[in-house]
């Protein structure tokens, strides 16, 4: 029995419409991979929980820390394993994400190396920590007005404490820099190789003021203007 269509004018253009769009939700969904590491050691962790706040979608880390759970850019994703402090991390880019876990009530050391690897809510909590072990005043209860803390201005905890609040802060401000200062954007600008890409976003990265009030056209311009500066100073070969 043949069922004859009268309307084709109709059903194709539905049926195309349904084909893109089945297509275009296929290339949206992404996954998200890394790696999670205890931050002292480097030591991979395998068993952390590691969920999409968005999705609400979990999974757990394999044998070698590695985990992949569906998600995109701008998905937050906490990572909670016993023994170690619960994280969050906000994931800006693509590519492999290594995350960092710090031990329960365990201090470190910060320096420029471990700073780069602390997730942005761990910043966050060492920013408010170093705050407070750096204030070299507080107000008084007894006498009204600030006291002066000798041993927090010139002994070496305070001291350690407001060395690691300019590194925090710097890694904090270069973060939220380069959300926006990214691969994808530069690349949509300018033609950079894998090479140079790197070394361009190191040496052109804007201040923070900038972002924050630059329009879209304001970045394509400073990115063209600054892509003219690395190509004058880049030796020839």
């Amino acid at each position: 029995m043949k069922v004859k269509i009268k309307n084709k004018k109709i059903i194709l253009p539905i049926l195309m419409t349904a084909f893109f769009l089945s297509n275009a939700y296929i290339s949206v969904a992404q996954e998200i991979k890394g790696i999670v590491h205890e931050l002292e050691s480097s030591q991979r962790i395998q068993s952390v929980v590691v969920k999409n706040l968005r999705t609400a979608a979990e999974t757990k880390t394999d044998a070698q820390g590695n985990f992949q759970i569906a998600g995109d850019i701008n998905d937050l994703l906490t990572f909670t394993q016993i023994g170690y402090e619960i994280d969050t991390a906000f994931i800006y880019e693509g590519g492999i994400q290594r995350i960092y876990l710090v031990r329960d009530n365990k201090s470190i050391v910060l320096d420029e190396i471990v700073v780069s690897r602390l997730t942005d809510s761990r910043i966050a909590a060492e920013i408010e920590k170093a705050q407070q072990e750096g204030q070299v005043a507080e107000a008084s209860q007894h006498q009204g007005g600030l006291r002066l803390s000798p041993s927090r201005l010139f002994g070496r905890k305070g001291k350690q404490a407001r060395n690691s609040l300019n590194l925090l802060r710097k890694e904090q401000n270069n973060r939220k820099v380069d959300r926006l200062f990214n691969n994808q954007t530069i690349l949509a600008v300018v033609p950079l190789t894998d090479e140079e890409l790197p070394l361009f976003r190191e040496q052109f990265r804007p201040e923070l003021k900038f972002i924050e009030t630059a329009s879209p056209e304001d970045l394509r311009i400073y990115i063209m203007d600054s892509y003219s500066k690395f190509k004058s100073t880049k030796p020839m070969k």
